[in-house]
Order: C-alpha cells, then sequence, then structure tokens
C-alpha cells in the first residue's frame, strides 16, 4: 500500500483530471530543480550549527539537530515539492518529506553517536539512505526501483558531505562559521542531486500509466 495518494494510478488520476497544464519533469529537470533546491535547504538546515555555537552554547548536540532537522523539513516543500508530479504536490509533499528525512535524521545521529569520525559518516549516510529509500519505495509504490534509490542517495549524498566536511576543515581556524555554511551548500548539491533521481525513478510506472492514459484519450 503506498501512502498519501502517491501511488502511480493517484498520480496519474490528478494529472488527467487536471488536463494539459501539468509538466512532467524530465530525469535532467529533476536533479537540476532537486541540487538547486535543496542546496537552499540544506544551507538554512546547517545554518543553526553556527548559530547555536556562537550564542546558544548551552544547548546539547540533540537539541541542536532537532533545530536543523526542523529548518529542513521547514523550507523542503517550498523548495522541492515540484518532484512530485501533479497538482497537489505541495501538502504531500511535506507530508512524505517529513517522514523520509526524519527517518534519514534518525538512522544517521544513531550511527555517528554509536561510531563517530569516519566510520559514524559513512554508517550514519549509508544506513540515512537505506531508510529514506524504503520511504520514497513506499510512498511511491515503487520497490522495484528501492535499490537504485538507495545508491543515489548515498553516494551523491556521501559525496556531497565529505566534500563539504573537507572545505570546512580548511577554513575551521580562520572562517569556521563560513566552513560550516558551505559544507552545508555542498551537501545539498550532492543530496539534492540524489533527491531528483530518487524522485524521478520512483514516479516511473506513473509517467508509464499517464503515457498509455495520453494515448487512450487521443485514439
Amino acid at each position: 500500500m503506498a501512502l498519501f495518494q502517491l501511488d502511480p494510478q493517484s498520480i496519474a488520476a490528478r494529472v488527467r483530471v487536471a488536463g494539459e497544464s501539468v509538466r512532467i519533469p524530465t530525469l535532467a529537470e529533476s536533479i537540476v530543480r532537486g541540487a538547486i533546491g535543496f542546496t537552499v535547504v540544506s544551507v538554512a538546515g546547517f545554518a543553526p550549527w553556527p548559530i547555536f555555537e556562537k550564542w546558544f552554547r548551552h544547548t546539547n548536540e540533540i537539541e541542536l539537530y532537532l533545530a536543523c532537522l526542523a529548518a529542513f523539513i521547514g523550507l523542503s516543500g517550498l523548495c522541492l515539492h515540484r518532484l512530485i508530479i501533479g497538482p497537489g504536490s505541495m501538502p504531500r509533499f511535506y507530508k512524505l518529506f517529513a517522514l523520509a528525512f526524519t527517518a534519514y535524521a534518525a538512522a544517521w545521529v544513531v550511527l555517528w553517536m554509536a561510531l563517530r569520525d569516519d566510520e559514524g559518516s559513512f554508517g550514519g549516510v549509508l544506513a540515512g539512505a537505506v531508510a529514506m529509500g524504503a520511504v520514497l519505495a513506499w510512498a511511491f509504490d515503487a520497490w522495484r526501483e528501492f535499490w537504485k534509490v538507495v545508491a543515489a542517495l548515498f553516494v551523491l549524498n556521501f559525496l556531497g558531505y565529505c566534500v563539504g566536511g573537507r572545505v570546512a576543515g580548511k577554513l575551521a581556524i580562520e572562517h569556521r562559521e563560513l566552513g560550516m555554511l558551505l559544507w552545508g551548500a555542498a551537501f545539498g548539491l550532492g543530496f539534492g542531486a540524489g533527491l531528483g533521481m530518487a524522485f524521478y525513478w520512483c514516479q516511473g510506472r506513473a509517467r508509464e500509466v499517464i503515457g498509455k492514459n495520453t494515448e487512450t484519450s487521443l485514439s
């Protein structure tokens, strides 16, 4: 059973009702939208880190993670909802992303706090990708795309995370706050591209159904 009426038949039905005004994004468009949109979201999501470090030093690690989570989820729908095909994408994206990103964050935090350092980062990103991929596959009824989605989320997320971490490390002494935000930008660029791929692949069957419905209506 799919979630939030995001199964292929429900998506196709909404597109059919909306008519020709609905644009079906290509893979390239989805990747670009995901990369740009999630970069904006991620910079905001990383912002509590330097803010808490400078002005709210009494807060603990879990409180910082919760603040970051709220920022990620709060801006996600505004920047990324058009990754979902058809009308009504905004509320559905918020519901889906809140669940998927919370699952990702929970898996990441557990592995990070258990392992720390490079092992924690690698394990956290991998566990998070699996958790998020499972939620997306469930929501779109796209289990045949599960491992492809997990691979995209993991590889591009980890690449962005590592590049951002290296940049932040070089700026840690003289420009620490800037380094943190650049880490967020690199993380967002990589993870966002992975999200664009994931949403595109998860809606493959929906595009097939939409195409068949269009052919039927024209014949």
